[in-house]
């Protein structure tokens, strides 16, 4: 079946979260560890979501999580942090080849993010980043975190699109697994320094995903008719 419109990872696949937040941590908190500071950040993002995902707790818009998340990292570092510090995850900087590549891609698909991040968030990052979506879909239409199928399956609904007419890009290799197993296409694209340069997993398809790129250029490339 033809595809007809592409679904995007964001954080990491389109947008180098670690450098960026990063530097808004530094800006907002002088002398503390600002790669330190944001890695931690990151890593309570699943574990907050892994609650709603498991049922413990009903749905709570990320950012909010990345609200709680921040005060809980900033404390077991002794520090206190602003609350407008949470804006960070808006001001996230893309990738060299992402602006370009999805505009070259939105000829001939739909395309449009299907990431945790709420539709505010996902509004102001585009907005900040110029990343030209058609529309914004995600968590927040289905009122689950990825890898739920409800995700996935909402965006396509969402597009009264197939998922067969649906191709998931992503940098991990977990969302790949989780969009096929809800009929979507898949494509995977390699950020080797999204975690920095110690970085040790998504740096190849774990998998036969129907089309690997190079970046963005190269899957416009690939998907050209």
């Amino acid at each position: 079946m033809t595809i007809r419109a592409l679904i995007f990872d964001v954080f990491g696949t389109c947008v180098d979260w670690r450098a960026s937040v990063a530097r808004e941590v530094a800006a907002a908190l002088p002398g503390v560890d600002a790669a330190a500071f944001a890695t931690a950040w990151r890593a309570e993002y699943d574990p907050a979501m892994a609650r709603i995902r498991q049922g413990g707790r009903g749905y709570v818009p990320l950012d909010d999580l990345h609200l709680e998340n921040l005060h809980r990292v900033a404390a077991d570092l002794g520090v206190t942090a602003p609350d407008s510090l949470n804006a960070a995850w808006e001001r996230l900087d893309p990738w060299p080849d992402v602006v370009e590549g999805l505009t070259a891609l939105k000829r001939h698909h739909i395309i449009a993010p299907c990431s945790n991040g709420s539709i505010g968030l996902m509004t102001r990052l585009a907005r900040y980043a110029a990343l030209p979506w058609d529309c914004i879909l995600g968590a927040e239409i289905a009122r689950d975190y990825k890898p739920k199928p409800a995700v996935y399956l909402a965006a396509c609904a969402a597009l009264r699109l197939a998922p067969a007419e649906v191709m998931m890009v992503a940098a991990h290799n977990d969302d790949l697994h989780a969009a096929r197993a809800c009929g979507l296409a898949t494509a995977f694209v390699p950020r080797p320094t999204e975690h920095g340069p110690g970085q040790t997993r998504d740096l190849a398809p774990e998998a036969a995903w129907d089309i690997t790129a190079e970046d963005f250029h190269d899957l416009a490339r690939q998907l050209a008719p």
